[in-house]
């Protein structure tokens, strides 16, 4: 028996994810993270994120870095869900869950007979969480959602990018990932809730509107104020003078001077104070109308120093800003080792080091313990343990239901 004080959170919850690629696995995986026995059911093989184009040395083993980052501590099935029997185990492996998820387009998991309607027949308390790009209902419920896709449609690109060189896309795949802490986040709501009633029920995420959720201010900005965003390149959403990137020495700034005393604590230590005194940067709208000057007159200072030499000095003065931090150092940084953020766990290839939860808990926090499975390696422990022996998954895998 687990103490208290180490139990985390969703211990007990047993979770069966027929969810591939990223906004699923990594919905799932926030869930194991924290505690949840979570059951990906891959086809024979395993699914195609296993085998993404990055590194052809970790592809070969099944085991592409993408697909390691969201799918640790899973357990892995692999079944061929065409045939009857394989169906059968979906069922029987339902009828023992309390979440079921899929990221399938609309209807496909209907047709499978594994849909809602089918597993709620025989789990009333089932919790069945489907993502797909535009929801299960709609004129566009039966189009593919990819990331890509859904930058372009949301609105994100449009509001990302530079006027004179157009939109672009996120460096990551920024919808996936926000629909698959949607989807995470609808699920824990979803077990509450049921912790009180006793219903289950099924959530439907749409990452359309779970990249609108996540663009909150932005629709506001249009449906309360009438005003239409357009591409800043890296200004912040304050649209202040000194809420944008700056070019140092070296290479670049990111100043967020957002308020008076940040800004004149910048042109302080940068030993501009002589602007306090000139008309065309009184306040911010005259910042804002003299924006190139004042711009100038920044660049020509940081060129004293390079960016990283900035950003301590900066800081300690009040002024806040960082400079562009590639992964490989961010990782590294005193701060992020500190408080633990990536994880180690072992792997036959030596530790690897993973990002686990996003957060800390006092106690029963989000702790990897076990690297991504290699596809269909529990698939024997998970059919022994809903009644099939040795001889019986023999023959599902002479079959090649399994």
């Amino acid at each position: 028996m687990t103490p208290p004080e180490q139990r985390r959170p969703f211990e007990g919850v047993r979770i069966l994810d027929f969810t591939q690629v990223l906004a699923g696995p990594y919905a799932s995986y926030q869930l194991a993270l924290l505690g949840a026995e979570v059951i990906k059911i891959e086809r024979q093989g395993g699914e195609d994120m296993r085998r993404t184009p990055l590194s052809r040395e970790w592809a070969e083993r099944n085991m592409a870095s993408a697909f390691v980052a969201v799918n640790g501590n899973k357990q892995s099935l692999t079944l061929d869900l065409q045939k009857p029997a394989a169906r059968e185990i979906a069922l029987k492996l339902a009828a023992r869950a309390d979440v079921v998820m899929e990221n399938f387009r609309a209807g496909v998991m209907d047709r499978l007979g594994l849909g809602y309607a089918a597993l709620s027949a025989v789990n009333p308390r089932l919790i069945y969480c489907a993502i797909s790009g535009f929801g299960q209902t709609g004129p566009a419920s039966n189009e593919a959602g990819y990331d890509g896709k859904l930058q372009a449609m949301s609105g994100i690109m449009a509001i990302t990018g530079h006027p004179e060189t157009g939109p672009t896309r996120a460096g990551f795949a920024v919808c996936d990932i926000l629909s698959g802490a949607t989807g995470a986040f609808a699920i824990a709501s979803a077990l509450f809730q049921r912790a009180q009633t006793g219903l289950g029920q099924c959530i439907d995420v749409s990452m359309l509107e779970a990249s609108l959720a996540f663009l909150t201010t932005q629709v506001a900005d249009y449906t309360v104020a009438g005003h239409h965003q357009e591409q800043a390149g890296n200004q912040a959403v304050s649209r202040k003078v000194t809420a944008n990137l700056f070019r140092a020495r070296d290479s670049y700034l990111l100043l967020a001077v957002n308020d008076e005393k940040q800004y004149r604590a910048l042109m302080t230590t940068i030993g501009c104070a002589r602007v306090f005194d000139d008309p065309r940067f009184g306040d911010w709208f005259q910042r804002k109308t003299h924006e190139a000057a004042l711009r100038a007159i920044i660049e020509e200072a940081l060129e004293a120093a390079d960016a990283k030499i900035w950003e301590r000095r900066l800081n300690d003065a009040g002024a806040p800003c960082a400079g562009i931090w590639k992964i490989e150092e961010i990782i590294d940084h005193p701060q992020v080792i500190a408080r633990g953020v990536l994880q180690s766990v072992d792997s036959p290839w030596g530790k690897l080091r993973l990002m686990g939860s996003g957060f800390q808990m006092a106690h029963g926090g989000g702790r990897l313990d076990t690297l991504a499975p290699a596809a269909g390696a529990d698939t024997d422990a998970v059919l022994g343990a809903i009644g099939y022996d040795a001889a019986a998954i023999a023959a599902l895998r002479a079959e090649g239901v399994v």
